[in-house]
């Protein structure tokens, strides 16, 4: 990882958790490495301008001004035509992976719950788009849900990002600070793209399948997902889009001709990773990907129209993108999902589901509730009660002693 910003090594603390404060502009940790980034020298301001050409001339700035080692960090959208939260800092504390991390138990809490859309409206809106599908009006749309989750004691975010950094050791524990005392953390199990040293790779996942306590029924789930030809069918979609939009900025892309099978501690994900060789930033890359087939749909306009229509709230950060550029043009970026909005009391999870033709309406709302998962255990919800609900308002209402 030479290609990082000059590491300012921590000698004093035991790892990265230590220093972490969630107003920090950026938190990130992979299964490499772990930033942290601090010294906030400026925000890159909201404007008609596109923003990688606002990013760049604030990166410009920061050099001039002596800051050799400053990156632009924070998180983008899924509408990237609403503000971001960009800041320049001064640099980046870097240190090894969290490995063997020591989480805190999860404190016993009783939350009030609320699911929006409830599970029913759901299940007719996935439904309604399956029908648009097949009529011929678009390849794919991924439909979402939030649940928000109310405890009598404030949302501590410092906890929820131990555990969740434990939880997913091989993802990306992220958190960052977009304001208005909003944290929003995860841990999402996809590279958007990242850049070092003229190597791009992208990682697209989409088809996925919940995993089981029971080894055998857990394979069982794998091999199935590998099979699937609605899942493969959904897969291909996005990996097409994405060779699509890297091919312009690529010399050389390397796109393998089948998925393989990734996992997090919740679910299983087709996979495919792709590498080229580039001279455009990280950020570049990852603004000409956002938002994939995998948080959005195919075509990219079609699928967006259905989700304003079908979805009763803002995304927001849901399904952006998050991460850091340097200035020398490397950074990662990742797709913000398996994610929540901490503020006071309330937390707020986001899922989605991809819908293809062959979709069904009670399978992609169990779906959801299987994403709900990274979140809700790491809450502390009952994990049987997380793996058997299919509406997951239902799970977090059993929370562990």
């Amino acid at each position: 990882m030479n290609a990082l910003p000059k590491p300012e090594f921590l000698s004093a603390i035991q790892n990265m958790l230590d220093a972490y404060e969630p107003d920090a502009p950026l938190f990130f940790a992979t299964p490499s490495h772990t930033l942290l980034a601090h010294d906030i020298v400026e925000r890159v301001p909201h404007a008609d301008e596109p923003l990688g050409a606002r990013v760049q001339r604030a990166l410009a700035q920061a050099r001039e001004q002596g800051h050799d080692d400053a990156a632009v960090v924070g998180a983008v959208p899924f509408d990237v035509e609403r503000p971001t939260v960009l800041s320049v800092v001064r640099a980046m504390l870097r240190g090894g992976p969290l490995a063997d991390v020591q989480a805190p138990p999860p404190a016993a809490h009783r939350y009030d719950t609320r699911a929006v859309p409830p599970g029913d409206d759901y299940a007719a809106a996935v439904a309604q788009a399956v029908a648009s599908i097949r009529a011929g009006h678009l390849d794919k749309v991924v439909l979402a849900r939030t649940l928000e989750l109310t405890g009598e004691q404030p949302v501590d975010v410092r906890a929820l990002i131990e555990r969740l950094a434990a939880r997913n050791p091989h993802g990306y524990t992220f958190s960052v600070d977009v304001g208005d005392g909003r944290t929003l953390l995860g841990a999402s199990p996809e590279l958007l793209v990242s850049r070092f040293q003229g190597v791009m790779r992208a990682n697209p996942l989409a088809g996925s399948a919940p995993r089981s306590s029971d080894p055998v029924e857990d394979r069982r789930r794998a091999e199935a997902l590998l099979a699937s030809a609605k899942d493969l069918d959904e897969h291909r979609v996005v990996v097409d889009a994405v060779k699509e939009s890297l091919a312009p900025f690529c010399k050389k892309l390397v796109v393998p001709a089948r998925p393989s099978l990734v996992h997090t501690q919740t679910m299983w994900h087709l996979s495919t990773e792709v590498t080229g060789e580039t001279s455009a930033d990280a950020l570049t890359l990852a603004l000409a990907l956002h938002p994939t087939p995998a948080v959005c749909g195919y075509p990219r306009s079609d699928a967006r129209e259905v989700i304003l229509r079908a979805e009763p709230f803002d995304r927001g950060f849901y399904a952006g993108t998050l991460g850091w550029v340097d200035a020398r043009g490397d950074g990662e970026w990742i797709v913000t999902i398996r994610c929540a909005e901490a503020r006071g009391h309330t937390l707020r999870l986001f899922a989605g589901a991809g819908i293809v033709g062959d979709s069904r309406p009670a399978a992609e709302l169990a779906e959801t509730a299987a994403k709900f998962r990274t979140m809700l255990d790491a809450m502390g919800v009952d994990r049987t009660a997380a793996i058997d609900a299919t509406d997951a308002a239902d799970a977090a209402s059993r929370i562990v002693a």
